[in-house]
């Protein structure tokens, strides 16, 4: 009769739980080394995004001077036509990655310190666009008023420090000019959706300017959506000033007299021919995405510009990353 050892029993167990532990040791690593090699990826094409982004905002430099030193020219060598400075993308491919960059004359926007009673009806009508309810946009119209004038009066729809004092974290109302677009997310009726946006719906933040300082937009330089909150204007209007501007530079009234007819009067307060910001020197916001291979996602950077001379300019703003709705 044969008699079964024990202890080979035991050893059988002993190597099975080594085994095991083996095992779940090369399992674990594999999972932590495929992490952080995706991570390192990940990484690795952020750090090749964000430089293209910078390359980006460069050439929207770049491209600024170049049209500033060619505007005059009465040939223009194809393919090397000046961009345009109304935010019209344009995307630039290198390798397996590239930019896209659009450039916009800060005299496009509505100049939020130089808002007053009367032009507040461009940015209503930008905001009643965008979907926020007519009252809405009465009280965030009239509470930017009396954010920025210097006195305790609150307008019908308007906020002074008493009302932003009764909030829960209290704060006064600075009564003077804007700083940064980004303090509006303090004014009454603002949020952050509004301001900003939403997945593929742009904000308001994207036609306002704090550095023109004319109330009047543009007509050249003003994006789609905030010629469509001038007075008078239309849809069909718009589309074809678009296309108008793709072509030419619209010098005067003669020029789009045929597009709006008799709706000049009521847009004529709020528009200017030409792209002069005010009493200062001229300023342009930059947006630049850098992406590789798929440019679906990628690095986002923002910047303004003013230029002090044809080749001479500084910052007056720059985020990196920024967040920008296209």
């Amino acid at each position: 009769m044969l008699i079964k050892n024990p202890q080979s029993g035991i050893a059988l167990v002993v190597v099975l739980w080594i085994l095991t532990i083996l095992m779940v040791m090369v399992f674990s690593f594999s999972v932590m080394t495929r992490g952080e090699t995706y991570g390192l990826l990940a990484f690795k094409e952020g750090v090749e995004g964000k430089l293209y982004a910078e390359a980006g905002i460069n050439r929207g430099i770049m491209e600024i001077i170049y049209r500033s030193v060619n505007q005059n020219q009465s040939v223009t060598l194809t393919g090397r036509e000046p961009w345009r400075l109304d935010g019209t993308p344009y995307v630039i491919q290198g390798g397996d990655g590239g930019y896209q960059v659009r450039i916009m004359n800060e005299t496009g926007k509505i100049s939020l310190n130089s808002l007053t009673d009367s032009s507040g009806i461009v940015l209503k009508n930008l905001l009643i666009n965008q979907g926020v309810a007519p009252e809405n946009s009465d009280i965030i119209v009239d509470s930017i008023l009396d954010w920025k004038d210097g006195d305790d009066l609150h307008r019908l729809n308007g906020a002074e420090s008493d009302y932003y004092m009764s909030l829960p974290k209290p704060y006064k109302a600075r009564d003077a000019n804007f700083e940064t677009l980004e303090e509006l997310i303090l004014v009454r009726g603002i949020t952050p959706e509004i301001l900003y946006g939403k997945d593929q719906k742009k904000g308001m933040i994207s036609a306002l300017s704090i550095h023109s300082t004319t109330n009047q937009i543009s007509i050249n330089a003003a994006p789609k959506e905030v010629l469509a909150a001038l007075p008078g204007m239309n849809a069909a209007m718009v589309d074809r000033l678009m296309e108008l501007r793709a072509v030419t530079e619209i010098q005067g009234l003669e020029d789009i007299k045929e597009i709006i007819g008799d709706s000049y009067p009521l847009m004529a307060p709020y528009i200017t021919f030409t792209s002069a910001s005010g009493t200062g020197p001229p300023v342009y916001s930059i947006e630049a995405t850098g992406y590789k291979g798929n440019r679906k996602t990628g690095y986002a950077i923002a910047a303004t510009v003013t230029f002090d001379g044809p080749h001479q300019y500084h910052y007056l703003y720059y985020k990196s990353p920024a967040d920008i709705t296209p």
